[in-house]
């Protein structure tokens, strides 16, 4: 099974040359699902939901797509206003319910969470945040899950910190959520939004479960160039490569093999 894992496009401040390669890209590897794992638009502006719609429209389906903190309105007092009493109706209206997109086909479980808000009692409103109920219902899928499928979580914010990460997402309640979403069985959590693409080891359990993060499409590059991640599932094996736009086209940046968990063992053992 192909996943591809994309995130932070930032429609508004894209690489429009690397956006175009992708497009092409995906559409000859025919992932069997592709993931948006957030930051689709640069300031929560009409016009960039717009751009980003009629692009995702011409990805291969199925699809799964989450918004992230720069999703919601904050440029001018009418988008603070916006921001403040619609918060996600410009997403919700183009991608559906911004929290709880899931997907499921023999042997995957994808399950996903909105870890950005509109306001938080911090100055910092682009570091994320995970609720109780939030993480009660997504153990909940986990737990329901068949035994031997790979079980991913989605969110936009790495639930904890990524060491030597260009940029932290400190996110409320993430250390928490990464515990007991390892306990349920979690085997994958995607996110983005440090621009970066990593694969760490998250330090519960077993510690088979991988957080893994996606580069960005724009020109916001924080220590590589502009690319997405490929995600192969095979038995015993989690295989990542993060690709890199450059010379135009793109081009394999890094690769990752991690030891996937069988299905008798437990995220708790």
């Amino acid at each position: 099974m192909r996943l591809v894992q994309l995130s932070d496009i930032h429609f508004g401040g894209e690489n429009q040359e690397a956006v175009e390669a992708a497009t092409g890209w995906i559409a000859e590897a025919r992932p069997d699902l592709v993931v948006v794992a957030g930051d689709l638009t640069l300031d929560g502006k009409t016009p960039e939901f717009d751009a980003a719609s009629a692009w995702l429209k011409r990805l291969p389906d199925p699809m799964i797509v989450v918004p992230g903190n720069h999703d919601t309105p904050f440029v001018g007092l009418g988008e603070l206003f916006e921001r403040f009493t619609r918060t996600w109706r410009r997403f919700r209206d183009r991608f559906g319910d911004e929290d709880g997109a899931a997907w499921r086909t023999p042997g995957i479980t994808v399950t996903s969470l909105n870890t950005a808000r509109a306001a938080q009692v911090r100055w910092n409103w682009s570091k994320g945040a995970v609720s109780r109920g939030q993480i009660r219902r997504v153990v909940r899928e986990l737990e329901a899950a068949p035994a031997d499928d790979l079980k991913v979580v989605v969110c936009h914010h790495p639930l904890m910190e990524v060491l030597g990460g260009p940029m932290t997402a400190k996110v409320h309640g993430g250390v928490d959520a990464a515990n007991r979403f390892v306990q349920a069985g979690a085997d994958v959590i995607l996110s983005g939004h440090i621009h970066l693409p990593f694969v760490t080891a998250v330090p519960f359990g077993d510690g088979k479960t991988q957080a893994i993060g996606s580069g960005t499409l724009s020109h916001r590059e924080r220590g590589a160039a502009p690319g997405f991640n490929v995600i192969e599932v095979e038995p015993g094996c989690v295989r990542v490569q993060a690709l890199a736009y450059a010379h135009g086209k793109f081009e394999v940046w890094r690769t990752w093999a991690c030891d996937r968990r069988s299905p008798n063992e437990n995220g708790a053992a």
